[in-house]
């Protein structure tokens, strides 16, 4: 009897060690997590070792409630710290309450997603080639599926704006200016133009200033009394004196200024107000038991549909106002913003009534935001999702192989730009599919079935390979890439490098004969080397000018017109005085016929670049 009870005490204990165990190792976590920094201390760590200004955040917890906090400095030459309700400048992250108010006044009835655009703005230059099947919508301006161009360097750069300049003067640009690039609805296009037209929109079914109303019947009753669409700024008419400093890379400090497309991007807020914005986008829609935004409206906040990505089966893209996020295998909705000095991140996690806000007033190309993401969803302990299995990919992947450049380009007027060095090679190994981008570390994808792939940094499908009209596509539901030509490509690039070795022989033969003194006017490159050296002359004045007026008609951006403009001329000029002088005695044995290959395939890369609409650089058009 005793001999027998032995294995069924060895069994509980091991039964009770495998309890335990774990249970013992979690509680050492929990106290060594408790033990270590506290989540100020690593943010101000981060801070400086990122270069930062300052910080704050907002979590809201599964219980309902909101914990905010801050680090660093609001005004670093007057050594401010910064307060959990200071106020910050988050950008396009404004774009998701705008959302909101849009989809209020469809709550309303007085919208629907599909109304078509021009039915609410008959007067726009809209050049839509699909217009008789596919009219722009409200939901593909809310999705960033309208095909528009995103922005230009005149709406994003320049002073002439003023706090009450008319909406309607962001589109004050040509009969291109609102031209659509892809089918409404089929692909994803991140647009400022959009959500700016969005602001129309508000102001023609309201009748008033998109701010007035959007502060009154959408933030005030979310209870964000210290939100504003307004303008406001560190100093002159429009100060707040809660509003932090914004700071670039080396703590140069920019206050904030007006801007044409201000419904993208102009929203002033604080961490405790942006914690109830998050709550609210996690409920039903409704306030104080009314239903403040329908239901069906709610669901498909950061439900990316209709794209062909989304048909295709990929979960990832944009819905009404926020887009699926798959990092750090957590899966949630989010939407980042940068303004004049800010960056900012909003993410709520529904499933687990989770969600955090961060801003920073700062601004550094070169700074780790991500580290501080990873830092609230370690303090939020959001459970970890395991990444997708493999599965069977279609036998036909192998037909994907290729160059793929961005179709649209994120701007249409650096297309050529992003065609030349934006492109990515697709590669099958029979086992994975390599993204090798042009500029940029290579990208392993596995494939989890089908045509889908997941990139090892996440934990979903992340990448699909489609077929539309003919063409091959690839997408990851926030980008989209078309298969080029090998041809085409190769075309663009040997343009790219015979212009690029013909202007390099006219500055560095030039020169040298210069030095020689043997450099006359009469010289077939004398021309084209002036006009190459005149591109030197703008860079001063744009040194000493605001990088805010980079699409204003300023003296560096029309001397940088007039020097891009004769560079053509002159390089055109030079080749006419070798076709004159051809076959001359003087010029028998000399470096006549190198000159005229020089000019000849600097001249070619000149006129491709001003088929593209390069050249002459107009910054005020662009």
């Amino acid at each position: 009897m005793k001999r027998n009870q032995y294995p069924t005490l060895a069994a509980r204990a091991s039964s009770w060690l495998r309890r335990a165990v774990p249970a013992l190792l979690l509680c050492c976590a929990t106290a060594a997590h408790a033990a270590g920094p506290t989540l100020e201390a690593e943010f101000g760590a981060g801070l400086k070792e990122e270069g930062l200004a300052g910080a704050v955040w907002s979590e809201v917890l599964p219980d309902g409630t909101v914990k905010v906090g801050a680090s660093g400095l609001r005004d670093a030459a007057k050594q401010v710290p910064m307060q959990a309700d200071t106020r910050m400048q988050v950008g396009s992250v404004g774009k998701v309450a705008l959302a909101l108010g849009v989809l209020r006044l469809i709550s309303e009835d007085k919208l629907t997603l599909d109304t078509p655009l021009q039915q609410v703005l008959p007067e726009l230059a809209l050049r839509n080639p699909w217009l008789a099947s596919d009219p722009v919508r409200i939901r593909h301006l809310l999705a960033h599926t309208s095909g528009l161009d995103n922005v230009r360097f005149w709406q994003a750069f320049s002073l002439q704006p003023a706090p009450d300049t008319p909406l309607a003067e962001a589109f004050d640009g040509g009969g291109n200016l609102l031209r659509v690039r892809t089918r409404p609805g089929s692909r994803y296009a991140y647009s400022n133009m959009g959500y700016g037209l969005l602001g129309m929109v508000i102001e023609r079914v309201t009748g008033q200033p998109y701010e007035r109303y959007l502060d009154a019947q959408l933030l005030q009753p979310l209870g964000m009394a210290d939100s504003t669409f307004a303008f406001v700024s560190q100093a002159g008419p429009h100060a707040d004196p809660r509003l932090a400093m914004g700071y670039f890379e080396h703590g140069v400090a920019q206050p904030a200024v007006p801007q044409y497309l201000r419904p993208a991007a102009q929203f002033t807020t604080t961490a405790a107000d942006m914690g109830k914005l998050a709550q609210f986008l996690m409920g039903d829609g409704k306030l104080q038991g009314t239903q403040f935004i329908d239901l069906a409206l709610m669901g498909a906040l950061s439900e990316p549909a209709g794209t062909d990505a989304a048909q295709a089966g990929l979960a990832t893209g944009h819905g009404l106002a926020l887009a699926v996020r798959d990092r750090h295998n957590v899966v949630g909705a989010c939407h980042p913003g940068t303004a004049v000095g800010f960056r900012a991140m909003l993410c709520i996690y529904p499933e687990q009534d989770s969600a955090f806000f961060v801003a920073f007033n700062t601004d550094a190309e070169r700074a780790d935001y991500e580290r501080f993401n990873r830092l609230l969803l370690r303090d939020l302990e959001l459970p970890l999702r395991a990444p997708a299995p493999q599965g069977t990919p279609a036998p036909t992947v192998e037909n994907w192989q290729g160059v793929y450049v961005p179709s649209p380009s994120a701007m249409a007027s650096m297309a050529w730009v992003d065609a030349v060095f934006g492109f990515t090679r697709v590669k099958w190994d029979g086992e994975s599919l390599f993204l090798i981008p042009f500029q940029g570390e290579p990208k392993e994808l596995e494939p989890v079935g089908g045509l889908l792939f997941r990139a090892s940094d996440r934990s979903t499908a992340s990448h699909v390979l489609m077929q539309e009209d003919g063409k091959h596509v690839l997408s990851d539901g926030l980008r989209s890439y078309e298969r080029a030509s090998m041809l085409r490509m190769l075309v663009l690039w040997g343009s790219l490098a015979l212009g690029a070795a013909g202007l390099l022989y006219v500055l560095v033969v030039g020169i040298w004969r210069a030095a020689l003194r043997r450099l006359g006017r009469g010289d077939h490159l004398f021309a084209p080397l002036l006009s190459l050296l005149a591109l030197l002359l703008p860079l001063p004045f744009f040194y000493f000018q605001s990088y805010l007026r980079l699409g204003d008609v300023t003296v560096a951006s029309v001397l940088l017109t007039v020097a891009t403009g004769a560079l053509p001329l002159a390089t055109a000029f030079g080749l006419a005085r070798c076709w004159r002088s051809r076959g001359t005695a003087a010029e028998a044995g000399s470096w006549a016929k190198w000159d005229w290959v020089a000019l000849l395939a600097a001249l070619q890369l000149l006129l491709v670049l001003a088929w593209w609409g390069l050249l002459p650089l107009r910054l005020w058009q662009m």
